[in-house]
């Protein structure tokens, strides 16, 4: 016994220096003694220049004979007058009219090109919400060091941020050396194809190979995240893919003074709970595993300890982010029911019962695979499972942390915003980025807002509005970015 104990003891003692040495050898991977980025020269007109944007409802709908595209035009119209460099220096070509593919020559053609994206397309104020917003969603009321207004978050304030610093540059005589591109879709909001993919779809044709893809997609979130009070750089490295499926239930219909055991309906709750009790496994892998290598030596000691010996605690972190919603969806393929369709009449059983369950796809897992999943799930063959395809994307590729273009992002974002914890990131929603996949291995996402979580919930939400001094160092950002990686 007394062997047993001494070795035990050992074995212990082995196990606590192995989780010490991890924890203690554990560096941080925060750029040090990164230079301020030089000041960028912008009048309070910049303010004006957003809020003028807001006030054309450059809304998208579903329904296309309710876009009104006497609104984008004069958007367009706007652009031209109010960036008179951009328009000179630049060439200007309309995809699809209304989609905007800019091109800034640089004086190497050797080197490959990056490219600044965005779209100023914004989603619809839900009808009798009104009355909630503080200011008029589409007035760009500017009050107390606030822009107001459908689009100050979504995204117009990175297409005007973006114009803005290029106008600076421009006004400054500044040439690139690296040949510069901004990219402004118009229908981001419904899916993206006739703006984002078809601009995609045109420099793949030409054989354009970009150096970096800057998008929408992370943030800078000031009161942080879990473990970690200091302001975190969220920088998307990938995007969850996107699937729809269609579950329908069929059962005998009816009256319904004479049910029987089993309705469609009944039928259609047994599946539904059968898939929400088998949830897609959850991983640590990935994009995860990659921030959790930037955010681990920054964590307090017991969390860092535990992030440096996955290993060993790697089920303890994955309840800790299962316990929240964003923690969950951000290691799993997640499972929503989103629409549910089943009769006709209070007293009439219904023959088909359906449910549409939206799944966003984790890297590593795929479309066919969650087809699989949801099938093996409910096991029962009077239920049917298809994909709508529609919109049916796969995850995106990860772009490397390590790359020279994550770097120079980095090291953009900590000239600018010195005090910030800069890490990579997953993006759980979709962006227009998705489809620029074949023309670059380097494709982030980010946009230096600095936002928490009430912010946040303003986004698609009521009382959108960035605040004027962000926006204004937006500009810096962008600014300070092409300097950087086009030279």
């Amino acid at each position: 016994m007394r062997k047993v104990l001494v070795g035990l003891g050992l074995a212990l003692l082995v196990v606590v220096s192995i989780l010490l040495w991890n924890t203690f050898t554990f560096e941080s991977r925060q750029l040090t003694d990164v230079p301020s980025a030089p000041p960028v020269a912008v009048s309070d007109s910049v303010i004006s220049h957003l809020s003028r944007a807001v006030r054309f409802r450059t809304v998208s709908y579903q329904d296309a004979s309710l876009t009104d595209s006497t609104q984008f035009q004069a958007f367009l119209s706007f652009l031209t007058t109010t960036y008179p460099n951009v328009h000179a220096k630049l060439s200007l070509e309309r995809i699809n009219n209304f989609g905007l593919l800019y091109q800034w020559k640089g004086s190497d053609a050797t080197l490959k090109p990056m490219l600044l994206m965005g779209h100023y397309d914004v989603v619809p104020v839900i009808q009798g919400t009104e009355r909630m917003w503080k200011k008029p969603p589409f007035a760009g009321v500017v009050e107390d060091g606030f822009i107001y207004g459908r689009g100050t978050l979504d995204d117009k304030s990175t297409v005007i941020g973006i114009l803005e610093a290029v106008e600076y540059l421009a006004s400054t005589g500044y040439k690139p050396t690296r040949t510069v591109y901004l990219a402004f879709g118009h229908d981001e909001e419904i899916s993206g194809r006739q703006g984002g993919k078809a601009i995609a779809t045109t420099l793949e044709k030409r054989g354009v190979q970009l150096e970096m893809v800057l998008d929408e997609g992370g943030t800078i979130k000031t009161d942080g995240v879990a473990g970690l009070k200091s302001s975190v750089a969220l920088v998307g490295i990938a995007e969850k893919g996107y699937t729809s499926l269609e579950i329908t239930a069929r059962g005998e219909g009816g009256h319904s003074s004479m049910p029987p055991h089993k309705t469609s309906i009944s039928i259609l709750a047994s599946a539904l709970n059968k898939l929400q009790q088998t949830p897609f496994e959850s991983s640590l892998k990935g994009t995860v595993g990659e921030m959790l290598k930037y955010l681990g030596p920054e964590m307090p000691f017991g969390q860092k300890l535990a992030i440096a010996n996955r290993w060993l605690l790697e089920p303890v972190l994955i309840n800790i982010f299962s316990a929240t919603n964003a923690g969950a969806a951000s290691i799993q393929t997640t499972i929503a029911p989103t629409i549910l369709k089943a009769g006709i009449k209070d007293n009439v059983l219904p023959i088909d019962a359906t449910a549409i369950i939206n799944f966003r796809i984790l890297p590593g897992d795929s479309v066919k695979g969650v087809l699989e999943h949801v099938r093996n799930a409910i096991d029962n063959p009077d239920v049917s499972v298809r994909t709508l395809g529609e919109f049916d994307t796969e995850p995106s590729p990860v772009s490397s942390p390590d790359a020279e273009a994550f770097q120079l992002l980095n090291r953009t974002i900590r000239s600018c915003y010195p005090d910030v914890v800069v890490t990579p990131y997953l993006v759980v929603g979709a962006t227009d980025a998705r489809y620029f996949r074949k023309v670059s291995n380097n494709i982030y996402r980010f946009t230096p807002y600095q936002l928490n979580d009430d912010d946040l919930n303003r986004v698609h939400g009521t009382n959108e509005r960035i605040e004027a001094t962000t926006f204004k160092e937006m500009i810096r950002f962008y600014a300070t970015l092409i300097r950087n990686v086009a030279r």
